[in-house]
């Protein structure tokens, strides 16, 4: 299995152009009232089994979390158990956009 990635720059410069990604973060709900993307969407990885539908099917979709390891666990779910393929990992989460994009998101 193949978890495709994409980096935070990337994912900034796809977000700038206006590309229609869906970004859903998988990370605890104090995790995320602490900080997030902008138009996120809360999917925490131990309500994804019953929450899998809320994932959209269609359209590019990027997981979210504190480092990417969540993000990649629930990406590799969704491809094993639901057989979804418009799924792409924040390469180093949350912390790494902090660090390469925006210094104003908090790092915890």
């Amino acid at each position: 299995m193949v978890i495709a990635a994409i980096s935070p720059i990337q994912l900034a410069t796809r977000l700038a152009a206006g590309d229609p990604l869906q970004l859903v973060d998988v990370r605890d709900p104090t995790e995320f009232d602490y900080c997030h993307l902008p138009g996120s969407l809360l999917v925490p990885l131990d309500e994804l089994p019953q929450r899998a539908a809320d994932v959209p099917a269609e359209g590019e979709v990027v997981l979210v979390c504190h480092h990417g390891v969540r993000s990649a666990h629930a990406l590799a779910y969704l491809q094993q158990r639901h057989g979804r393929q418009n799924l792409v990992n924040l390469r180093g989460g949350i912390d790494a956009w902090s660090c390469e994009v925006d210094a104003s998101v908090p790092r915890y």
